[in-house]
This record gives structure tokens, C-alpha cells and sequence, in this order.
């Protein structure tokens, strides 16, 4: 029997801290929020550094200390309305579980009108939500920031490995990868195989030799786009807090720039930010996810639009 009711919009009135930016019931309620933001604490398939499970929570209390005027975009993006919500019953369940609560969450969310922010927990989350979204707007792609191709078809005796995540998207729907820099032989194969090109990649080496590599990403996509924010893409210099933090990623002003320019070029549906593992002491990692999220919602609702 399907399951309806997945996600309960939160009591904002009573629990402001638990808001993404400490928002008060002006701008985080659910009825008035053009934004659903969706907290995924799942770990289950983690390899290596674990602690995904705790990277929403300090997204959501990072959030509380941003300032809410956006200083490049000239503008107050929390006025659109974020609200902030959490799916229960996640932790220790199966993959195959957890996405179909994802799944019918998303669906949730999108058939409200909302925007969708999913905060994972670890990569595995991102295909379920993928899938809604899919079913929601036509002529559909990915966009993913990720040090890793995740194209493994199986990895641990799981097709729904972290690991898979990538493989898992390009099953439902056209994928770009940007930033990419670690693979397994089996990943290498896979692209090389592709008869249609359905994963198209943009790795380090190429945004090195490429003075225009964000206009072959922009053109590679499709009209609608949902992104995929793995913070490995990031330098571990400056996100250190990762389950795998591989060295070379690129900065914070690469990343914006991108960013921009897609949102100015596509329509962004939607899209999640993961792997956070947070490190006791060390809030920077935290902040940083917290103002990437932010600055994106603004490049998506942009006034200047």
C-alpha cells in the first residue's frame, strides 16, 4: 500500500531555531514558503568517514548565524519563504526503503508548488528524489558536483550504494558531471561504452585546459535542471568535513560562477546538497554548506530575473 503522508510541515511558531536561517512564521511557514527544504539524516552505505547522518542538523545550525542580505545578489532571498522540514524514520532502514519514503516526500513537496532543497546524508538520497522530479518536468537533466563519478552499477553487494548514485541517475535521466576526479576502472569502462552519451563528464583535468568549460557544461544540459551537490567537489583546504576528501577540487568562486551562469541559462527545479560529515570543533565546513544553499536559492530566485 503506497504511503501518503510522508513529511509533516513543522510547527514554526514553536521551534524557530530548528528553521533553516532561524526563520520565524512570516517566512517559514509552509503554506507562504515558495521552498521546502527536506532533511534526509540517511547513512547507511557510508565507506569511509562516517557522520553523514549529522550533516543536516548542522546545515540547519550553521544557517541560524548567515546574514539574510545577500550581499553580490543585492537582495533578501529569505523573503521567498524557506520552510524547513524533516522525514522521519530513516535511520537503519534498507536503501531500497528510504528511497521510496524519498521518493513519495519529494512528490510531496513538488505537488505543494514548492521548490525542493533535499539535505542529505549521504549521496544514495539524491536518485529517489531524481525520480520525482523526472515524473514533475519534462526534458529533464543533472547536473553533479562530485569528486567521484559514482557510476559503479553495484558496489558492496548494493545497487544502491552511495557509490551508485550516478549510475542509479543516468537510468532515469541525461547526467552531467563536473569536477570529477576519482573512478574506479569499471566507471571508465562505463563511459566509454555509452552508445548514447547519457553521462557526460567535465572532470578537473578538463576545467584546467578549458578557458570555457562552464559554457560546455551549460550546454550539455537540458532546459530543465536539477543539481546534485556532493561537498567533496569542493578542496578539502576548504571543505575538510567529508566522507572522502579528495585532494585538487575546485574553489568557492569556481563554483558560484558555475552556478550562476546555470541558473541564468536553465531552469533549476530543485536540488540537494550532501555528504557532510561534520567535525566537532570545526564549523567552517558547516557554514560553508549552509551559505551555498543560500547564494543558490537566490541565483534561482533571483529579482533580477
Amino acid at each position: 500500500m503506497e504511503e501518503k503522508i510522508i513529511i509533516t510541515p513543522s510547527n514554526n511558531s514553536q521551534t524557530p531555531s530548528k528553521n533553516f536561517a532561524a526563520l520565524g512564521e512570516d517566512y517559514a511557514s509552509f503554506k507562504k514558503s515558495k521552498v521546502a527544504i527536506v532533511q534526509a539524516p540517511y547513512e547507511k552505505t557510508t565507506t569511509y568517514i562516517k557522520g553523514t547522518k549529522s550533516g543536516p542538523a548542522a546545515i540547519i545550525e550553521a544557517s541560524e548565524n548567515i546574514e539574510l542580505f545577500d550581499d553580490e545578489l543585492n537582495q533578501e532571498t529569505f523573503k521567498v519563504g524557506i520552510h524547513t522540514m524533516e522525514i522521519p524514520g530513516l535511520e537503519g532502514i534498507q536503501p531500497e526503503e528510504m528511497m521510496e519514503k524519498l521518493y513519495h516526500a519529494t512528490q510531496d513537496v513538488l505537488k505543494a508548488g514548492k521548490f525542493p532543497v533535499i539535505l542529505g546524508g549521504e549521496h544514495s538520497i539524491t536518485p529517489a528524489v531524481v525520480r520525482a522530479v523526472n515524473e514533475a518536468f519534462p526534458n529533464l537533466s543533472v547536473l553533479q558536483l562530485d569528486a567521484h563519478y559514482d557510476l559503479k552499477d553495484e558496489y558492496r553487494g548494493s545497487k544502491f550504494n552511495h557509490g551508485c548514485a550516478a549510475r542509479r541517475i543516468s537510468e532515469i535521466c541525461p547526467l552531467v558531471q563536473v569536477g570529477v576526479r576519482s573512478l574506479a576502472k569499471e566507471e571508465k569502462d562505463f563511459i566509454a561504452s555509452q552508445a548514447n552519451g547519457r553521462v557526460k563528464t567535465i572532470n578537473v583535468y578538463d576545467i584546467l585546459e578549458m578557458p570555457l568549460w562552464k559554457d560546455r557544461v551549460s550546454s550539455c544540459l537540458t532546459e530543465n535542471v536539477y543539481i546534485t551537490i556532493d561537498l567533496d567537489i569542493f578542496d578539502p583546504s576548504l571543505m575538510p568535513a567529508v566522507g572522502t576528501p579528495e585532494p585538487g577540487g575546485i574553489g568557492w568562486y569556481e563554483t558560484l560562477d558555475l552556478l550562476r551562469e546555470v541558473s541564468k541559462d536553465k531552469k533549476i527545479v530543485g536540488f540537494d546538497v550532501v555528504e557532510l560529515c561534520p567535525i566537532k570543533g570545526q564549523i567552517a565546513s558547516d557554514f560553508l554548506a549552509a551559505k551555498l544553499i543560500y547564494r543558490l536559492l537566490g541565483y534561482v530566485f533571483s529579482s533580477k530575473k
